[in-house]
C-alpha cells in the first residue's frame, strides 16, 4: 500500500441511524420513544433491526425474536416493509448525488462519498455533511450519522462514534492518532473470533496494533496481520468507487448470531434489494447473480446463476438467490452475500419479459410517488409481512 492517501482528499461515510426501525417509527408516530424491533413473529423469526430504545436491553440484529421479547418485555415487534426501505434509500441516495457523483453505495442505508472536488461548489467537507444531514431529515424524515476523514476506514469508524445523528471529523493528518485509543474490534476484519486471537496476543487497542512488529503480526495472524497493521496506521488509499465503474455490485451481512433455514430469507431479501437499487443507480443490469454463504465453521460456499436476460430488479434477484440457497448444505450460517456481475447497460428486447418488468417497475415507482409506498406491494414482500 502507498504510505499516504492523495493530499487533501475528503471522504464522507454516511450511515443512516437504525434504518429499518427508523422508517417504521417515521411512518407510525405511535412508535416514537418506544423499543421497536423489526422482524418476524415471536414463535418463529429473528430481529432484522432494533431501535435505539431497544438496544440497552440487549436487543440487536439477528437474535431470535423470542429471546428479544424475553430481554425486553415491552418490545414492539413490527413486520418488515422492504418496499418502504427501498423507497427511502432511493430518496437518500438522491441527496448524495446532489453533492457529488462519486458515491459508493454499501447497502440501502450506507455509502462513501468523495467530496474533494465538490468543495469549490458546496463548501468544506464538514459543511457538505451538515447540509446532507439536513436535507435527509427534511425530505425523508430520517437522521443520518456522518464521519469525515482522508481515508475510507477512518471515515467509517468516525460515523459510528456519536450515533444517532452524529457528525465526527477526523482532522487531516491525524488519522493514526484518532484511531490509536479505539479497541481492536473497530478494525475491519476483526470479528468476535479474530478479536479473541488478537487480544490473546496482548493487543487491545488499534494503537497497539500500529506499534507491533510487521513480521511478528504476519507470523501470528497470517495475511491478515499486514492488513490490520496498515489500517491501524491510517494507511488506506482505496478510492471511492462509484457503482457505474464497478465490475460487480454486492451486499453482504455478518450475523451476530448464527442463522439457518427460513430465518435467512429476510436478510437475503434485503441484500437483493440493495444490489438492485445500486444497479439502477449505476444505470446497469447484471447477467449473473452470485450467492455467498459462510457457515458457522467459517467454510465459504458460493453458487452462481447466469440469467437469460440481464436484470436490475430486486424481486428477480431475490428469487434467484432463494433458489440458489437450496443448493447449499443446511446448517448454521454466520454470513450471507448477494452479488451481481457481468454488468452492462444492455437493454432487453422491446417485447421481452424484461421490458414488461421494466415498465411495471416504472409504473409502480410512479404510483408510490403519488400515493405512497403501500399503494402497491409485491407479492414476495407481502409474504414477508405475515
Amino acid at each position: 500500500m502507498p504510505p499516504v492517501p492523495p493530499p487533501g482528499r475528503k471522504i464522507l461515510h454516511v450511515d443512516m441511524d437504525a434504518f429499518y426501525a427508523s422508517v417504521e417509527v417515521r411512518d407510525d408516530p405511535r412508535l416514537r420513544g418506544r423499543p421497536v424491533a423489526v422482524g418476524g413473529s415471536a414463535r418463529r423469526g429473528v430481529v432484522l433491526a432494533a431501535s435505539y430504545e431497544a438496544r440497552p436491553f440487549g436487543v440487536r440484529s439477528a437474535i431470535p425474536m423470542a429471546r428479544a421479547l424475553r430481554l425486553c418485555p415491552g418490545l414492539v415487534v413490527v413486520p418488515p416493509h422492504f418496499d418502504r426501505y427501498a423507497l427511502a434509500s432511493e430518496q437518500v441516495f438522491a441527496v448524495f448525488h446532489e453533492f457529488t457523483p462519486e458515491v459508493e453505495g454499501l447497502s440501502l442505508d450506507e455509502a462513501f462519498l468523495d467530496v474533494t472536488r465538490s468543495i469549490a461548489l458546496f463548501g468544506s467537507a464538514e459543511e457538505q455533511a451538515a447540509r446532507i444531514k439536513a436535507r435527509i431529515r427534511e425530505r425523508v424524515g430520517l437522521t443520518a450519522s456522518v464521519g469525515i476523514a482522508e481515508v475510507k476506514f477512518a471515515a467509517k469508524v468516525a460515523s459510528d462514534l456519536r450515533k444517532p445523528d452524529g457528525l465526527v471529523v477526523v482532522p487531516e493528518g491525524r488519522v493514526p492518532a484518532f484511531l490509536a485509543p479505539l479497541p481492536v474490534s473497530r478494525l475491519w476484519g476483526v470479528g468476535p473470533k479474530t478479536e479473541k486471537t488478537v487480544l490473546a496476543l496482548g493487543l487491545r487497542t488499534i494503537g497497539d496494533v500500529a506499534k507491533a512488529d510487521d513480521a511478528w503480526l504476519e507470523r501470528e495472524l497470517g495475511s491478515l496481520g499486514p492488513w490490520l497493521a496498515a489500517l491501524a496506521r491510517g494507511i488506506d488509499p482505496r478510492p471511492v468507487e462509484a457503482d457505474r465503474e464497478a465490475k460487480s455490485i454486492g451486499a453482504e451481512e455478518t450475523f451476530e448470531e448464527d442463522l439457518e433455514g427460513e430465518d435467512l430469507h429476510p436478510f437475503l431479501h434485503g441484500q437483493a434489494l440493495r444490489v438492485a437499487a445500486r444497479l439502477r443507480r449505476a444505470g446497469v443490469r447484471a447477467r449473473a447473480i452470485h450467492l455467498k454463504v459462510k457457515s458457522a465453521s467459517f467454510h465459504i460456499t458460493t453458487r452462481q446463476r447466469t440469467l437469460s436476460e440481464p436484470t436490475d430488479d430486486g424481486a428477480t434477484i431475490y428469487a434467484v438467490v432463494r433458489e440458489l440457497l437450496t443448493h447449499v448444505a443446511a446448517g448454521p450460517v454466520r454470513l450471507t452475500g448477494v452479488h451481481a456481475s457481468h454488468l452492462g447497460a444492455q437493454l432487453p428486447l422491446p417485447d421481452g419479459p424484461g421490458s414488461r418488468r421494466t415498465r411495471l417497475n416504472a409504473s409502480i415507482d410512479r404510483i408510490h410517488e403519488r400515493f405512497g409506498p403501500d399503494a402497491l406491494i409485491p407479492a414476495d414482500v407481502h409474504q414477508n409481512r405475515k
